[in-house]
């Protein structure tokens, strides 16, 4: 990977076309750009949730085991949206995948079995995992669908399915080391 921006505005987008890594310019609304896009943004947003999570470390020491399973996620994303770029360019192996399943399980048996469904929020940093985990499914319906067009090679599909898991859980782990009553649904009551 020894290619750099030295120049961040090119002017050979302006018409609506972008190029991938392999010299390729294709449209940007193209299959491939929309799930580099969705990548993109999930990792933004996982920025933001690790962002609030840092704030907390300090007064509350068990968030920073939050951190450190979900910081790499953040490099991890980066190198998925390169193998997008680059279609023969392979980065994420499994090991990553079982990463990720590891801190699931080991956060599970802490949780114990989920008895409701759930909804988002309970504090800010519950919330933002959620939107995490949302971000996260629809950068895997993307990908899902460009690799009905195009196969993808490699686990990339795997490690965003297991990451929308990792960060449900994540959401829950959060509410209880922060001490906040997760929000259960509450069905609609039916009509007399």
């Amino acid at each position: 990977m020894g290619f750099r921006l030295s120049k961040i505005y090119t002017r050979t987008g302006d018409k609506g076309e972008t190029g991938l890594g392999d010299g390729r310019r294709v449209p940007k609304d193209h299959p491939r750009i929309e799930a580099i896009g969705e990548v993109d943004t999930l990792n933004s947003q996982l920025g933001l949730l690790l962002a609030g999570l840092e704030g907390l470390a300090g007064a509350m020491p068990a968030m920073q085991e939050i951190i450190e399973v979900l910081g790499p996620c953040q490099h991890r994303l980066f190198d998925l949206g390169g193998e997008l770029a680059m279609p023969e360019y392979q980065a994420l192996n499994a090991a990553e995948v079982e990463r990720l399943e590891a801190a699931i399980d080991r956060w599970n048996e802490e949780l114990g079995p989920l008895e409701n469904f759930i909804l988002p929020g309970g504090s800010s940093l519950i919330a933002q995992a959620h939107v995490c985990r949302s971000l996260a499914r629809s950068a895997e319906r993307r990908c899902q669908h460009l690799n009905s067009l195009e196969p993808l090679a490699g686990v990339g599909l795997a490690y965003i399915n297991r990451l929308s898991d990792l960060l449900f859980v994540a959401a829950r782990i959060i509410a209880r080391r922060e001490g906040v009553a997760e929000i259960l649904w509450e069905p609609a009551k039916k009509p007399e």
